[in-house]
């Protein structure tokens, strides 16, 4: 059995290897009893390079410009495993539109052509979605930028789960803090509800201006929804007449569409 001395001894011997290990000396085979280093307080050189570390998202947002930090999450958004989505996806879908918008428009999540292109809205509810913006004098080659609660396809084209829709919701949070929008568009239930955590229906939802993240917030139908119920078209109209004025006509000139032209299928 070791004497206290020796368990002592030997101790020692292991904090001063941790201590060589961190100051990276190497290990010595034979030890002298001396005190230990202090070992936890950094030489002031080494400042600089601790404040480097910082979490992507606050590099994103503060540094490269609006442009690189999109780049950068897209590309995490694209390799992301945080659910059962991304075995079945063709590929993940981050978003698509241009930095500083008017308007950031928020859907359920991608479909079949989007998942197969890996861009938002660009099947027959995008096409739709599209002439409502250019009704108001938006698009998103030029002040929106479109994303999704959730980034990959859900099998079917069902409802994204709510374990689903939280586990891609800090990628929509640090959308919203690169990109910088100035309202939001929630585009249909699924959309509406996860952003204001309720669960009442769309039809109570739309066309009320409430806040999310602290940005003007407005609900619609969604365009697929419109899609099969013609008599949607009114209520839509009127929804992005007052989505025109959230944004207080800094649009442009929007077009002379009446309910029926901004909505036509």
């Amino acid at each position: 059995m070791k004497t206290m001395r020796e368990l002592c001894t030997e101790y020692q011997n292991i904090v001063l290897d941790l201590e060589d290990a961190v100051a990276g000396t190497g290990f010595r085979g034979k030890r002298e009893i001396q005190a230990p280093r202090i070992i936890l307080q950094k030489p002031a050189a080494d400042q600089a390079a601790l404040s480097r570390t910082v979490p992507p998202v606050l590099e994103e947002a503060g540094g490269g410009g609006a442009g690189g930090g999109m780049e950068a999450l897209a590309a995490e958004i694209r390799s992301c495993r945080l659910c059962r989505l991304c075995e079945k996806r063709t590929q993940a879908v981050p978003g698509a539109g241009v930095p500083g918008p008017l308007v950031m428009v928020i859907g359920e999540a991608p479909g079949e052509e989007e998942d197969l292109r890996g861009e938002p809205f660009v099947g027959p509810a995008g096409k739709y979605l599209d002439k409502w913006l250019q009704a108001i004098g938006l698009s998103r080659e030029r002040n929106v930028y479109i994303a999704n609660i959730v980034k990959c396809r859900p099998p079917g084209n069902r409802d994204p789960s709510p374990e689903e829709a939280d586990a891609c919701m800090p990628y929509l949070l640090r959308q919203l803090s690169v990109v910088r929008p100035k309202s939001i568009l929630a585009v249909g239930r699924v959309a509406a509800q996860n952003l204001q955590k309720t669960s009442e229906g769309i039809g109570r939802l739309r066309g009320r201006v409430g806040t999310w993240q602290g940005l003007p917030f407005l609900a619609t139908f969604h365009p697929s929804a419109v899609l099969r119920d013609p008599l949607l078209r009114r209520p839509v109209w009127e929804d992005m007449q007052t989505l025109r004025d959230l944004i207080g006509g800094t649009a442009g000139t929007a077009g002379t569409a009446d309910a029926d032209t901004a909505s036509a299928g």
